[in-house]
C-alpha cells in the first residue's frame, strides 16, 4: 500500500508547479536585468507560490492573478 505524501507526486501539481515556477524564474531574471520592479515582484511571487501552494487549480489562479498585476502595473508606468 502506497503512503500518502500529501499530493507531492500528483502529476497535475508537478506540471503546474514546473510551469509557473519557470514563468516566475523568467520574470525574476528579466525584472532584475531590466530593473523592472513589477516583473521582479511578480517573478518572486510566482516562485514562492509554486513552492508552497499544493493545489494546482489554486496555484494557477494565483499565478494568473500575479501576472495580471504585473501587466497592470507595467501599463500604469511603475
Amino acid at each position: 500500500m502506497a503512503a500518502d505524501n500529501g499530493n507531492m507526486f500528483d502529476i497535475n501539481f508537478l506540471l503546474a508547479s514546473m510551469v509557473w515556477g519557470t514563468v516566475g524564474t523568467g520574470c525574476l531574471v528579466y525584472g532584475k536585468k531590466q530593473a523592472a520592479a513589477p516583473a521582479l515582484v511578480a517573478g518572486l511571487a510566482l516562485v514562492v507560490l509554486s513552492s508552497f501552494i499544493r493545489s494546482p487549480l489554486l496555484l494557477s489562479a494565483l499565478s494568473l492573478f500575479c501576472l495580471s498585476g504585473m501587466v497592470w502595473a507595467t501599463k500604469r508606468g511603475y
